[in-house]
């Protein structure tokens, strides 16, 4: 068997544990919004006394505008961004936060009609630190016709529930009149707010083509394993009016802060079928497939999400098998010229700027490398998906932040011979590139220059087919779909 009884009862116990562990300590926030969009008034009631309170910015002091102590009414003095609180601590607190000039620190901050205001958390939420299983839950309250979106645990009527996180970037705080709705897909319940822009992307936004948009890219992922990663993400789309990149999604990110939230920049004046050929979306969703990893080994979680952006829209039906692979190859190509002196961990130490390609496409080389051993041992019973539907059964979502050997240790705890670890230790720290090309060959992947043909003879040519097989339904249903919205816009 893939893994061992014994394997699979450890990690049900695991899970088990996990799931009836209880909160040490719940500090308790009122959140007011005034209708201007210009003020929060907050109000913090401690589990028990605290004497450390902080904003995760440096910049948080600059838009806080007074804070006290709530019983005694006691002016709490600033030093070096920090509030000084007696050695007593003190169980609760009230402040003001100058929400206007905050938002200005969001970068599409100016694309943004003035009726949606964007704010991290980071900026606003002064809080004791957070240890274990402790919590803080977060009350809102807010003027007629104005929503919040944020990424923490929705827990109904404006109260949300956040936890310690990896803290990975600053989450979005949403506040005004946007599009919200929920995408429902296999495990999950995605939290989508489509924010307005101005002047010729506010009258251009399709709120009803973004949404179906969403809702195919979530879907992609779900093609791994059955069920998206997370069960109630947070996801924002905002606007812009034309794309300097040409693409239709020129821009995405994923931030764990709190929950987790995927970030997206659209460009409103491209039709749905441009979104739906875009890649951005699935590949951001499918970073939820793993843990935060910690930033030197960030090519493993970057090079994971390439490697299933392009086997999902596949799978989808986006791509045929030849464009798959063909942007596979050409990506590992891509890698392969990338500061061949470095290894892919000094690469990601480097930075991006330094190695982008090298480290967005080294993890994609060890994921096909992964898949196919997995599969090629197991006669097509075991698979790099199976692994990592595991793995999100037991650890996922994290509120950690991992490193990529503790990572790889874990998904070989899930299988019934190590393939991650041996793989890691032969190239993470090994300058040039995992050779790629010979896998290709016997996967039946001819490469002649730029041309890519697949073969229908080769050793692995049956592997390679089951790994970017066509899934009919998922083909189908984005099909209809790009043919019903191409009817409903034609004059």
């Amino acid at each position: 068997m893939p893994v061992t009884r014994a394997k699979r009862l450890l990690l049900l116990l695991l899970a088990a544990f996990a799931g009836a562990a209880q909160a040490d300590e719940v500090h308790r926030y009122r959140v007011e919004l005034d209708a201007a969009l210009s003020r929060l008034e907050v109000e913090a009631r401690f589990a028990a006394p605290v004497n450390t309170v902080t904003a995760r910015s440096g910049d948080a002091g600059e838009y806080l505008t007074e804070a006290w102590d709530c019983g005694a009414a006691t002016p709490i003095r600033m030093r070096n961004q920090r509030m000084l609180l007696p050695v007593a601590g003190i169980e609760c607190m009230q402040y003001r936060v100058d929400l206007g000039r905050a938002a200005r620190h969001f970068r599409h901050h100016r694309a943004l009609d003035p009726g949606n205001v964007v704010v991290s958390p980071s900026l606003w939420l002064w809080r004791p630190p957070l240890a274990g299983t402790d919590l803080i839950e977060v009350q809102f309250v807010l003027p007629p016709g104005v929503r919040v979106s944020v990424p923490w645990e929705p827990l109904g009527d404006d109260r949300f529930r956040l936890a310690a996180s990896p803290e990975s970037a600053d989450a979005p705080a949403v506040f005004g009149s946007f599009a919200a709705r929920d995408i429902e897909v296999p495990g999950a319940v995605l939290k989508l707010s489509i924010l307005n822009g101005r002047g010729n992307a506010r009258e251009r936004l399709d709120a009803e083509a973004i949404g179906e948009w969403i809702r195919a890219a979530a879907n992609d992922v779900t093609l791994a394993y059955g069920r998206f990663p997370n069960p109630a993400p947070q996801v924002v789309v905002v606007p812009v009016d034309g794309s300097r990149e040409g693409s239709a999604v020129p821009w995405g990110r994923v931030i764990r802060d709190g929950g987790e939230a995927v970030e997206l920049v659209v460009d409103v004046t491209r039709p749905l079928e441009a979104l739906l050929d875009d890649w951005t979306a699935t590949h951001e969703f499918a970073h939820l497939m793993l843990p935060w990893l910690v930033h030197d080994h960030r090519w493993v979680s970057e090079g994971f999400a390439q490697y299933y952006q392009n086997v999902l829209l596949a799978r989808s039906g986006a791509y045929d098998a030849a464009r798959a692979w063909r942007e596979l190859h050409a990506g590992f190509e891509r890698g392969r010229l990338s500061r061949p002196e470095l290894s892919p961990n000094a690469a990601a130490e480097r930075g991006m700027r330094s190695a982008r390609m090298k480290i967005y496409w080294s993890g994609a080389a060890l994921a096909l490398m992964a898949d196919v051993e997995l599969r090629q041992r197991s006669g097509g019973r075991e698979t790099l998906d199976d692994v990592l539907g595991r793995f999100q059964a037991c650890c996922l979502p994290s509120s950690r932040a991992w490193t990529a050997p503790e990572f790889f240790a874990t998904l070989d705890a899930l299988t019934d011979r190590p393939v991650f670890v041996p793989l890691y230790r032969r190239y993470a720290d090994a300058a040039g590139f995992p050779d790629t090309r010979a896998l290709l060959a016997r996967l039946g992947v001819d490469i002649e220059g730029d041309t890519v043909r697949l073969r229908r003879t080769g050793d692995l040519a049956t592997v390679r087919f089951a790994i970017t097989a066509p899934d009919p339904g998922a083909a189908r249903w984005r099909e209809q779909l790009a043919a019903s919205h191409r009817q409903a816009a034609a004059p």
